[in-house]
This record gives C-alpha cells, structure tokens and sequence, in this order.
C-alpha cells in the first residue's frame, strides 16, 4: 500500500513536471510550481527527485529492461537478448506515452543541464548494467571489456535519443535502436579496416 502511494506521488510530481514544461518551457518551471501542480510539498519533491533534471530523467526504463534481460532465455546469444529487450522497451515507451517520450529526448537535445545530468546518470545505470551482462556472459562484472561494453551501450542509446529528437522524432524509435547496435555489433559501416 505505501508502496503504491510512492509510485503515485512520484507519476504525480512527472506528470505536473511535464505538463508545466510544455506550458511555459523548462527554464521557467519552478520545483514551487511543481510541487504545487502535483499537490504536493517542495520537500517532497526533492526527496522523490534530488534536482528537477531528475524529474525529467526519471523512468522506469532501466528497471523494466534489466528485469526483461533476466527473463530471457540462457541460452539465447547476448546480442538476440539485448535487441529484442531494447526494441521492447522502445516500443513500450512510445506506445506508453509518446508525448512524454518526444519531450523527455527534445530536452536531452535542447538543455545542457539535461544533457548533463543524464551523463551523471550513466555511470550507476553502467554499473547495474555490468552486473547483468556478467550474470548473461559469465565474466566478471569489473572487467574492463565488460565495462567498456556497458558504456558503449548506454552511450549509444542516449545518443539514439537525442538523434532521435534532433531530426524532429521522425523515426521508428526500434529501428534507430537495431542501428546503434548495429554499430556496437559490427563498428562503424563503411569502415572498412583503414
């Protein structure tokens, strides 16, 4: 039941975020105003969402993809797993709430404090990642290849996103996921082996 409650005030803070955003721009958008939006106290605000960057970053996205990796078969190669995971989640995110999709990556594109905050973020979403892909491959969660392929990923994907949001959303979310890892996959097309 608190549980519950948590989640609500937390969709509530989001959602009253998001809707003052596309009312009057990021910049302008108070943690007051949010917190009077969602019905709530400042201090609650920030004990849900240290900084308002948080608000926006925010998802349940890491949780659903690292529990979907869990749930896929053992035995299925690491790259079918990830493809079919990602594409997934690309998939639930737009059919969730586009909206909110489109103005989450036009704020990564457009606010530095944004861009840079999710960059913060990468590295304790790279560590939980490490440990995944150690259960998956059988190495060690601190090996370097392991890292370095963690990073890659959740790089890659954070450029997908502001790609994605540069070129007017435009694109079928899933196929710039299957191009990124593509690339991590295979390196760069056309590269041949200058």
């Amino acid at each position: 039941m608190r549980e519950r409650k948590k989640i609500k005030t937390r969709e509530a803070i989001r959602g009253a975020t998001y809707a003052l955003i596309e009312e009057q721009g990021y910049d302008a958008t108070t943690i007051d105003q949010i917190a009077d939006r969602a019905e709530v106290s400042p201090s609650t605000v920030f004990r849900y969402f240290p900084t308002k960057e948080d608000i926006v970053l925010t998802d349940e996205f890491e949780a659903v993809v690292l529990a979907e990796i869990r749930r896929r078969p053992a035995e299925e190669p690491w790259p079918d797993t990830l493809r079919y995971v990602l594409r997934h989640a690309a998939r639930a995110g737009m059919e969730e709430d586009p909206c909110v999709s489109r103005l989450r990556t036009h704020l990564m594109a457009q606010v530095p404090a944004v861009r840079s905050r999710m960059m913060e973020s990468m590295s304790a979403t790279g560590r939980t990642l490490c440990r995944v892909i150690a259960e998956r491959t059988g190495r060690a969660p601190d090996d370097l290849e392991v890292r370095v392929y963690a990073m890659s990923l959740i790089g890659g994907l954070m450029e997908t996103g502001v790609y994605w949001a540069e070129h007017g959303h435009r694109d079928d979310p899933r196929d710039l996921v299957d191009r990124a890892l593509d690339v991590l996959e295979h390196g760069l097309p056309g590269a041949g082996n200058h």
